[in-house]
C-alpha cells in the first residue's frame, strides 16, 4: 500500500478520481439535447452509431429507432453474428430511410436483396456500393434499380470472371437517373472481354464513368457516343482485342461537358489514340494518360500540334509513358529532350524520367511532374550518371501509394512522399547503408502506413517482421510469396522483434499468396492475433487440419477471426469443408460459397 503524507492510499484516490471523471462525462453526455445527437449522427456511419449507442440505455435506443435522418450503411468487416443483430434491428426496420448502402461482403447482398424485388423498399436509396458481387445477382437487381426514384450512384466490384460487357452496359444505360457509375471487373488471366456491340445511339444520363478492368479499345468510340452528358471519364486498362465481327463505329458526338479524362492504354498505337482525342476531347481541361511501347508517344511536336488544334482548353497534360527507343537516329534521352521546348515551358508542363535497369538505358519511364498529380508513384530510379541530370521532385503531396521496383536504392536519389498510406515492395532491394528501414523512412513516414504489399519471393520473413515493428498502424498486409522455412519457425517465434510485433500490431486483414502449412499458419496466428480476415492458399490435404485449428473454440489467438478465404482450390473442397464443419461441430451458424477457385467461409 502506498500512503501519502496524510495516510491516504494514493491508488484508491486515483481510482476514485477516474470513476468520478467517467461518471461526469456520462452525466454531461446524457444532459445533451436530442437535437445535438441527431446532428452528430448525420456525420457517422449507421453501423458505428448502432455499435456505440444502441445498447447504452433505453434513451439512445429510442433516439435511433425514432430518428428522422437518412441512414448511411457501410457493411464491410463484420462477423455473421453482429450482422444478424444489425440486420434485424436496423436494416430491415429502417430500409425506407437508407440513402447510402455499401456492402463489401460477398454474402451480404444476397441476404439483403433476396428476393431482388426487396430493393424497391429502399425508396430513399441514392448511392449503392456492391463489392464482390456475382453477375447472376447483379442481373436480377438491375430491373428493380431503375424504379428507385432517387437513385443516381452505382459502384460495383464483380467477383466472378466476366466474359462479355455487352449486357452489363446495356443495363447500365437503362438506368435513367444514373449519374455516377464505377465498375471493377476481372477476366480469366489475360483474356479479353468480348467487345460491346452498340449499333445505335443511346442517351445515358451517366456523368461520371470509371472502369477498373480490361476494356476493349475498339468499343470506346461507340460507348462515348452513348454518353452525351459525360463530365468525368476514367478507364485503367484499354486493350486491343481481336473479335470475330468488326464493329462499325458510330459517328462521333460532341461531348461538350467532358472536362476530366484519365486513360491507360495497354499496347494501343498512338495513331488510334490520336483519333479518339481528336473526335471526342475538344473540351477536356484535365488529361491523364498512361501508355507504353509505341515510341510515337514521345513525339513532342506531334503532341504540340494535337493540343493546339484539337484540345484548346487543356490546362493539365499529365502523361506516364514506358518505352524503349527503336529509332537509330535518336537515343532515349534525345527523344525526351524534345519536351523542353518553349511550348511546354510556357504552359509549365514539366517532365522527368526514370530507368528500371542500368543495363538498358534505352528504356525509360517518362512522366509529368512538379507538381506530380497522381495518387500512385512507381519508384525505379536507376540513373545514367552521364545522361540523366537528376530532377529532385519536390511536390509529391498527391501520392498515397508508392510502389518500389528498384533492386538497389541510393539515398542521394530519394524523394519524400509525406502523405503515403500504402506501400508496395516488388523486389528485395539493396541499400547504400544496408538498412531497408532507414531507406524507407527517408522516403515515407512508415508510422502512417495502413496497407503493405510485399511481392518479392526472396524477402526474408525476419526482415518483414522487423519492418512491421516500424509500421504500428498497419491494417492490411499482403505477402505474395511467404519466405518462411519450416526449419526455423521456432527461432523466428523466439526473436525479440516477433515478440514485440505480436503484442503491438493492429493488422486485421492478411492475404498470403502461397500455400501455407499448419505449422506456418500457427506461427502467423501467433503473430497477428487481431486478424478478422485471412486469405491464403492451402494444400488440399491440410485444409481440414488448418480449418479445425482456426475454428477451435480453445484457440484464443483466433478469437477475432470471422472470415476465411482459401484461394486457388478445387470445388470439391466446398463439400469436404462443409461436411467437416458439421461433423466436428466447429461452427453453429456460417455461410460458405465457392467463386472462381476461391472458397469463402463467414461466421
Amino acid at each position: 500500500m502506498n500512503l501519502n503524507g496524510n495516510g491516504i492510499d494514493d491508488l484508491a484516490v486515483q481510482s476514485l478520481a477516474d470513476t468520478l471523471k467517467i461518471n461526469h462525462v456520462r452525466f454531461v453526455l446524457e444532459d445533451l439535447a436530442n437535437e445535438i445527437f441527431y446532428e452528430m449522427f448525420e456525420y457517422l456511419d449507421m453501423h458505428d452509431i448502432y455499435k456505440g449507442f444502441f445498447n447504452l440505455n433505453k434513451r439512445f435506443e429510442y433516439l435511433i429507432i425514432n430518428s428522422k435522418f437518412l441512414h448511411q450503411i457501410n457493411i464491410s468487416n463484420i462477423s455473421k453474428i453482429d450482422f444478424e443483430n444489425y440486420y434485424i434491428n436496423i436494416l430491415i426496420p429502417y430500409r425506407h430511410r437508407i440513402n447510402l448502402l455499401r456492402l463489401s461482403n460477398p454474402f451480404v447482398a444476397e441476404i439483403i436483396f433476396s428476393p431482388p424485388r426487396l430493393i424497391l423498399q429502399f425508396i430513399y436509396l441514392e448511392k449503392l456500393i456492391l463489392e464482390k458481387i456475382q453477375m447472376k445477382y447483379l442481373r436480377k437487381m438491375f430491373n428493380y434499380l431503375m424504379d428507385l426514384p432517387k437513385f443516381y450512384s452505382l459502384t460495383i466490384s464483380i467477383d466472378d470472371h466476366i466474359e462479355s460487357l455487352d449486357l452489363l452496359f446495356i443495363n447500365l444505360f437503362n438506368l435513367l437517373t444514373l449519374k455516377y457509375c464505377k465498375i471493377e471487373h476481372e477476366t480469366k488471366n489475360s483474356q479479353c472481354p468480348i467487345s460491346i456491340y452498340l449499333t445505335e445511339y443511346s442517351s445515358s444520363s451517366i456523368q461520371s464513368l470509371i472502369i477498373n478492368g480490361r476494356f476493349p479499345f475498339k468499343s470506346l468510340n461507340n460507348v462515348l457516343c452513348c454518353l452525351p452528358k459525360l463530365r468525368h471519364l476514367s478507364i485503367n486498362a484499354l486493350i486491343h482485342c481481336r473479335d470475330y465481327f468488326e464493329i462499325q463505329d458510330l459517328f462521333p458526338i460532341k461531348l461538350k461537358y467532358l472536362k476530366y479524362v484519365a486513360l491507360k492504354f495497354d499496347c494501343i498505337r498512338f495513331d488510334k489514340v490520336e483519333k479518339i482525342l481528336k473526335d471526342f476531347f475538344h473540351n477536356v481541361q484535365i488529361l491523364h494518360l498512361t501508355t507504353k511501347y509505341d515510341e510515337e508517344y514521345l513525339n513532342a511536336k506531334r503532341w504540340e500540334d494535337l493540343i493546339v488544334s484539337y484540345m484548346p482548353y487543356l490546362c493539365v497534360f499529365d502523361i506516364n509513358h514506358q518505352n524503349s527507343i527503336l529509332n537509330n537516329n535518336l537515343t532515349y534521352h534525345d527523344s525526351i529532350k524534345q519536351f523542353d521546348s518553349s511550348f511546354w515551358i510556357k504552359k509549365n508542363w514539366l517532365f522527368t524520367h526514370q530507368h528500371d535497369w542500368t543495363k538498358h538505358l534505352d528504356i525509360g519511364i517518362f512522366y509529368s511532374t512538379d507538381p506530380y498529380r497522381r495518387k500512385d508513384y512507381g519508384f525505379h530510379w536507376e540513373i545514367d550518371e552521364e545522361n540523366c541530370s537528376h530532377f529532385q521532385e519536390i511536390n509529391l503531396n498527391s501520392v498515397q501509394h508508392v510502389s518500389i521496383y528498384s533492386r538497389q536504392i541510393t539515398n542521394i536519389y530519394l524523394n519524400y512522399f509525406p502523405n503515403v498510406t500504402q506501400l508496395t515492395i516488388k523486389h528485395y532491394f539493396q541499400t547504400s547503408d544496408d538498412s531497408i528501414i532507414t531507406t524507407l523512412n527517408h522516403m515515407i513516414p512508415l508510422v502512417q502506413l495502413k496497407k503493405l504489399t510485399i511481392g518479392s519471393y526472396n524477402f526474408p520473413f525476419e526482415e518483414i517482421i522487423k519492418l512491421l515493428r516500424f509500421t504500428p498502424n498497419l491494417y492490411a498486409l499482403k505477402l505474395n510469396l511467404l519466405s518462411m522455412k519450416e526449419t526455423n519457425l521456432q527461432l523466428i517465434e523466439q526473436n525479440e522483434n516477433f515478440q514485440y510485433v505480436s503484442k503491438t500490431n493492429k493488422i486485421k486483414h492478411l492475404d498470403l499468396r502461397e500455400s501455407c502449412t499448419l505449422n506456418q499458419i500457427q506461427l502467423i496466428v501467433k503473430l497477428f492475433s487481431q486478424l478478422e480476415y485471412l486469405k491464403t492458399c492451402m494444400n488440399r490435404k491440410e485444409i481440414g487440419q488448418i480449418t479445425k485449428y482456426l475454428l477451435s473454440r480453445n484457440n484464443n489467438k483466433t478469437q477475432h477471426l470471422f472470415f476465411l478465404c482459401i484461394s486457388e482450390t478445387s470445388k470439391i473442397c466446398l463439400k469436404e469443408l462443409n461436411v467437416l464443419i458439421k461433423s466436428e461441430n466447429l461452427l453453429n451458424h456460417y455461410f460458405i460459397k465457392f467463386i472462381n477457385r476461391d472458397l469463402y467461409l463467414w461466421w
